[in-house]
């Protein structure tokens, strides 16, 4: 498949956008324009929501064993459609093939996962106090129609979340991806239509991100928003749902810290680290940034981790054996050196890489940088790039405070052979999710999400369907 023409959905149709702006898409690899497209008008707006009103009307009531049977029909789709869906994928977001394949994939293991939850939604029963009262149920109900706002960094991943979740429950969903990356987004929708998705449950619009938040929000139509993105946009988006009484998901980025204890598989932390740390070049909300090393093994640590680092394999993400691909735009590499500039400012060192590359495309090289304070960017903004912070440790007290000290708490990592100190890791790192001796904590089967800047509410898993529903408690009594 070579990169497709970009429409917008609408009501069970491909459609063009009947807005005068025009929206770029270009491949960060080379600079290169891919498509140009006319995003969503007010009026298209308005039309995705009447569909959805109407569309939810009729998902609603379908059987949970045929909205199943809809939804995996569409995950089987996407399977076979999987290496063209990646080639689209990595043409307008940069990331190697290979983790786009994956990706793609992944992205039909979790909505089967919550289409498989949802089929299975039980209610409960209470019993009664009053003899003339028969039965008592507390049951989910789908929520209502969802706006969804998903970003450019995992262009299958994110959709698949948030559509899985409310389509799952009953829901009709209009989802906007981010305009650089929405021809992902569009396959996956192509797969749910030619699997027989009814029309109006599902829309995906595009254009002027604050126009299209502000107008979806405010609709009476919309019951339910989810957005992931960056901890300001969020905040914004959460009060503006707030003063419509719209219930709300935020999945909002992190810093995550990652304490390395003497008695660690150093090896085996440096490997899966360097893999984690510049997977997608860095773009991932869960990366490892804060490398915390117990100081007797930094040595060691510091010398495995920047031959790793400096091992990897820069190019075009379809390229062969490429295992970093550019950033997904141009100000994404002047933001990194923003960052790495004023870290050394501040006396850091720099270990490798600090140096956008002379190059087309946005390509910005794996960096690990050790010492800066405290008071440098890098320790107090998610760099959401190839940025890696090295410094020592002497107790492990310490470690868990400085690892806490940010209002992030998205995930945390800990390596350490010691079982007290694994559980004092589990119990005491500030986050969502915490990973010991690895860094794959998100699994279509479990709960995404985050506490304190990082986030309200959780994706995929249970809970993840979860949040797509009210609770509603029949009581009936004889008359």
């Amino acid at each position: 498949m070579s990169y497709p023409p970009i429409r917008l959905y609408l009501d069970g149709a491909f459609v063009e956008g009947r807005s005068s702006t025009r929206v770029q898409v270009r491949n960060p690899a080379d600079g290169t324009l891919l498509a140009e497209y006319a995003g969503a008008s007010a009026a298209d707006l308005q039309d995705a929501l009447a569909a959805a009103e109407r569309g939810f009307a009729i998902w609603s009531r379908m059987l949970a064993l045929e909205r199943f049977r809809i939804l995996t029909r569409a995950t089987a789709l996407i399977r076979e459609r999987a290496p063209a869906i990646a080639r689209v994928l990595t043409l307008e977001q940069g990331k190697p093939l290979a983790e786009a394949l994956r990706e793609a994939q992944l992205a039909a293991d979790i909505i089967d996962f919550l289409a498989e939850e949802g089929k299975r939604l039980a209610a409960r029963g209470v019993p009664p106090r009053l003899p003339n009262v028969v039965s008592q149920t507390v049951a989910r109900v789908p929520v209502g129609p969802v706006a969804a706002f998903t970003p450019w960094n995992f262009p299958a991943n994110l959709p698949a979340r948030k559509l899985g979740g409310a389509l799952a429950a009953g829901c009709s969903v209009i989802i906007k991806p981010d305009e650089q990356v929405a021809a992902t987004c569009l396959e996956m929708a192509r797969a749910l239509h030619d699997a027989g998705l009814p029309k109006g449950v599902l829309g995906v619009v595009m254009g002027h991100p604050p126009e299209i938040s502000s107008t979806l929000i405010a609709s009476p139509v919309i019951a339910k928003v989810s957005f992931t993105g960056s901890v300001p946009v969020g905040k914004q988006l959460g009060e503006l749902a707030a003063r419509h009484m719209k219930r709300y998901t935020a999945e909002l980025g992190g810093h995550a810290p990652v304490i390395v204890c003497a008695d660690a598989d150093i090896a085996a932390a440096v490997k899966l680290g360097v893999q984690a740390k510049f997977r997608n070049a860095g773009q991932v909300c869960a990366s490892p940034v804060r490398f915390l090393v117990q100081r007797s093994r930094l040595d060691e640590f510091r010398e495995a981790f920047v031959a790793g680092a400096k091992a990897m394999v820069l190019g075009s993400g379809l390229d062969e054996g490429t295992q970093v691909g550019p950033l997904i735009h141009e100000r994404r590499c002047s933001q990194m050196q923003v960052l790495v500039d004023d870290a050394l400012e501040h006396g850091a060192q720099l270990l490798c890489g600090g140096n956008r590359l002379d190059r087309p495309g946005w390509f910005y090289p794996p960096t690990v940088i050790e010492g800066a304070p405290p008071e440098a960017q890098l320790q107090q903004v998610e760099p959401f790039g190839p940025i890696a912070l090295l410094d020592a440790f002497d107790t492990l007290d310490e470690a868990i405070a400085r690892a806490n000290a940010l209002p992030y708490g998205l995930a945390a990592y800990g390596f350490t052979k010691d079982l007290a100190s694994a559980h004092r890791l589990a119990q005491e790192l500030q986050a969502g999710m915490v990973g010991i001796n690895h860094f794959g904590v998100s699994q279509p089967e479990t709960p995404f999400g985050g506490i304190k800047d990082s986030g309200y509410g959780h994706e995929s898993g249970l809970e993840g369907l979860l949040g797509c529903t009210e609770v509603k408690l029949v009581s009936v009594a004889l008359s």
